[in-house]
């Protein structure tokens, strides 16, 4: 469906407070493991959509998943590293970002 939003449920906010920093970062490093193209280490177009269905995403069109990997693909390769995804997730969550800000204005003051 053109121009409808795909919304889903933010869960690392929990994730982290329940296992804390280092946890949710093996949690994301498995996300990515599930979802890379495993010849190439890293999360391709085709790997995202054979594998969407695993995070819930399976209702999302080819445009937004390109959407998703323009948006975290910080070197332009088209594809996304370990740690461009584990950036982009936690990009999109705004209770960790929030969180993130307040802990470097705590340690600025």
């Amino acid at each position: 469906m053109a121009g409808r939003a795909f919304e889903f449920e933010d869960f690392l906010p929990v994730i982290s407070d329940r296992l804390g920093g280092e946890g949710l970062i093996a949690e994301l490093c498995s996300g990515f493991r599930l979802l890379m193209d495993p010849a190439r280490g890293l999360i391709t177009f085709d790997s995202l959509k054979r594998n969407a269905a695993l995070l819930g995403l399976d209702g999302m069109g080819d445009d937004e998943l390109r959407g998703m990997l323009r948006e975290g693909d910080l070197d332009g390769d088209g594809a996304l590293s370990q740690m461009e995804f584990c950036v982009l997730m936690v990009r999109l969550s705004p209770e960790l970002m929030d969180e993130s800000w307040r802990l470097v204005e705590e340690a600025f003051q």
